[in-house]
């Protein structure tokens, strides 16, 4: 099955780091990160589980849960985990889907054959509460993920679902903002009281309006 933004996101039932989980009823009304990393005691998956931890206060500041995945085993996750603690620094207190059966990564597209027939590649699937993928990025393998980017592409999302805005390039929290080409001059008045500055009549840009 070939998903796409804007799709519910394949509910599942799984074995994890945390015991059985149900996917849709473990997002509850909270935003959602499934990522899949190729197997477990491998360099680059330590490191970015690592950072994933180290970013949990970042994720639950935002109302965002994190869900890794890979095809090996419970138990070798949960021994893996304390090398990613000892290397790494901080210790990922998130679930873990085993799949050794590859169920969750084919539901998911997670298998790309003629990158590697046998392990997931790195994908990333931002999902929001009403259960709709929001964003996926694939990596190859040997190269690891930017976490930080995730962070910002969810800023955005927040931000832009709850205004009438879009993020220009490279945006960043607390930066200014597109005001999108549908909303009026005169509307745009109401809706963006701290003014705005116009480039050509269907870029205008205002001041982030949460700030």
């Amino acid at each position: 099955m070939s998903l796409r933004l804007g799709d519910t996101a394949p509910d599942f039932t799984a074995e994890t780091t945390q015991g059985p989980v149900k996917f849709h009823d473990w997002i509850g009304d909270s935003w959602a990160i499934l990522f899949s990393h190729p197997r477990d005691y491998t360099p680059v998956c330590t490191t970015e589980l690592g950072y994933v931890a180290r970013l949990k206060g970042d994720f639950d500041k935002r109302g965002v849960k994190c869900m890794g995945l890979s095809i090996d085993p419970v138990d070798s996750h949960k021994g893996w985990m304390n090398d990613i603690k000892e290397t790494q620094g901080y210790l990922p207190t998130f679930p873990v889907v085993a799949d050794p059966e590859r169920k969750v990564a084919n539901l998911y597209g997670m298998m790309h054959p003629a990158h590697d027939e046998v392990y997931t590649v790195r994908t990333v699937f931002v999902i929001d509460p009403k259960k709709k993928i929001r964003l996926m990025i694939t990596y190859p393998q040997t190269t690891g993920r930017n976490f930080d980017e995730i962070l910002r592409v969810i800023d955005s999302l927040q931000l832009t679902d709850g205004y009438r805005v879009a993020t220009p390039v490279n945006w960043k929290q607390g930066e200014d903002v597109i005001i999108v080409p549908a909303v009026s001059d005169e509307e745009a008045k109401s809706k963006f009281p701290k003014g705005w500055k116009t480039l050509k009549p269907y870029l205008r840009l205002t001041p982030q309006p949460n700030k």
